[in-house]
């Protein structure tokens, strides 16, 4: 067994498909059906259901897989640890962060890790804070930033607090509250316009108008604060954002609540950081 022969098959197991895994491995596509084949002879199992349609992994391969991407994440931790000995950080990073961080300026931080370590190959996840805590504890991100609600801390993965803010409504130019302040009683008959139910970013929120009785409808839940500024923008409801961050949509306004939502940011990372996301960690801890 190969580790050539595992990056085929994890190739074809990611594309469903042996001309496309080809293609990403840079070899023909026969030789590539014929690693595959050797291995599976080895085995003494076929790993894929081949049809004159599409491709998919047999439970032998569903049983396989796990073991075989765990032994290529080991064979590249093991050239990393290497090249790190020797003074060069090299391998992969993988950094996920929420649509709204506002603790760090996260492109700026990119480019300097990019001119620092040129030979490190960087992938960059949006999604929302429970889906990159998740991603962090299986391996698949190195690094993660954050926003939690106050009472809230990331489990299983190592963390340090990077800051808080409170969040402000955000309205169109027109609305009665614009550009004053008010609290969060004062807000009890508008529509909202959130993050979906059961995400940090809405929970903020929820715990919020929950501590002082208000019930709210939120009939839009969104992904991105684009979108939610895209619909507070036609005027169909009121938004939350960290004041940090809802400086970016100029045409819009913002509420200060006297009684605001608070959130913090955290960065979290593997216990067992690779060299290049030990690197990663300095630049934005130090």
């Amino acid at each position: 067994m190969e580790l050539q022969q595992l990056r085929y098959v994890l190739a074809v197991a990611e594309t469903s498909n042996f001309t496309r895994a080809a293609e990403r491995c840079r070899v023909v596509q026969s030789a590539l059906s014929h690693q595959i084949a050797g291995l599976e002879r080895e085995l003494g199992a076929r790993l894929f259901e081949r049809t004159s349609r599409r491709v998919r992994l047999t439970p032998a391969g569903e049983a396989f897989l796990p073991a075989a991407r765990a032994c290529l994440d080991a064979a590249d931790r093991a050239r990393a640890d290497v090249a790190a000995a020797s003074g060069e950080i090299r391998g992969r990073l993988a950094v996920g962060a929420i649509p709204t961080l506002t603790a760090v300026d996260l492109p700026v931080a990119l480019r300097e890790y990019c001119h620092r370590h040129p030979r490190v190959h960087i992938t960059l996840i949006s999604a929302g804070s429970e889906a990159l805590i998740e991603r962090v504890r299986r391996g698949e991100a190195d690094a993660a930033f954050l926003g939690l609600p106050p009472r809230a801390e990331p489990k299983g993965v190592e963390s340090r607090r990077l800051g808080g803010g409170e969040l402000v409504a955000v309205v169109a130019p027109d609305h009665p509250l614009a550009g004053g302040e008010a609290d969060l009683r004062a807000l009890a008959g508008e529509r909202f316009i959130d993050f979906r139910a059961g995400h940090a970013g809405r929970a903020q929120s929820d715990e919020a108008f929950a501590a002082v009785g208000v019930r709210r409808e939120v009939p839009f839940e969104v992904s991105s604060g684009d979108f939610m500024a895209d619909l507070v923008r036609q005027g169909l409801g009121v938004g939350m954002l960290p004041a940090a961050y809802a400086p970016r949509f100029a045409d819009l306004r913002t509420v200060r609540l006297r009684d605001a939502p608070t959130r913090v940011e955290y960065l979290i990372w593997d216990k067992r950081p690779s060299p290049a996301a030990a690197a990663f960690l300095e630049l934005i801890t130090t």
